[in-house]
């Protein structure tokens, strides 16, 4: 198959179960690579943003930690603060302050804590072992959201959340100029965010304009025609 993503899209993938859904996203987003000299490529240089369906934390990190180390480009003297913090060295953490004024790290740590918030998780020092399946997928999107990545690729995005959490995804995705390609079971959650519908069938790739609704009545006069 060979297809085009354009800027802005937000396109939900559609296929049989086993077609392999999941490895083309990670192929997308760099995760593997295709075994069969397949080629993605992308016409200028862009962030992209990958939230797998199970994605692997370190169990002994703390809420933050974990966010915090999938986010490279942001100071260490965050890290160090957070550290300072919990070792109660008062001169420890009277140099981690004086480092996070230089830096600019109180942004960067409210910017943080407020997408996890906002995501409903409040204890941000309880480690990830101790998390839910439900809590640790909104710790993974926060992940997702605080990368500011131009592309999203997302598989199955609404595994294990509530559906206050799943609304506020959905607002989310709504209201942002990114780009999306997704893979999800959740009909009612694709027909409120995707305006393109790319089916997989036999081999063959057919795309469609509008949601969910609209490609089940467009693929029905197909299969008629």
């Amino acid at each position: 198959i060979s297809f085009n993503i354009n800027e802005g899209d937000k396109i939900a993938l559609v296929a049989p179960n086993g077609t392999g859904k999941s490895s083309l996203l990670k192929i997308l987003a760099g995760v593997e690579h295709s075994d069969r000299g397949g080629e993605v490529k992308f016409m200028k240089d862009i962030r992209v943003a990958f939230l797998d369906q199970m994605t692997p934390f370190n169990p002994e990190h703390t809420v933050f930690e974990e966010v915090y180390s999938r986010m490279s480009d942001l100071s260490p003297a965050l890290v160090e603060y957070e550290q300072a913090v919990a070792s109660g060295d008062s001169r420890r953490l009277e140099r981690a302050i004086a480092a996070m004024d230089a830096s600019d790290g109180w942004s960067i740590e409210q910017n943080i804590r407020q997408v996890l918030t906002s995501l409903k998780i409040e204890r941000m020092e309880q480690r990830m072992g101790e998390l839910s399946g439900g809590e640790a997928k909104r710790v993974a999107i926060a992940c997702m959201m605080l990368q500011n990545a131009e592309f999203l690729i997302m598989d199955e995005p609404t595994n294990h959340l509530d559906i206050d959490i799943i609304e506020y995804l959905e607002g989310y995705l709504q209201r942002s100029r990114c780009t999306l390609l997704m893979v999800t079971h959740d009909r009612y959650f694709l027909d409120r965010v995707c305006n393109i519908i790319m089916e997989i069938d036999r081999g063959k790739l057919y795309t469609y304009r509008g949601n969910y609704t609209e490609y089940l009545e467009k693929r029905e006069e197909r299969y008629l025609n």
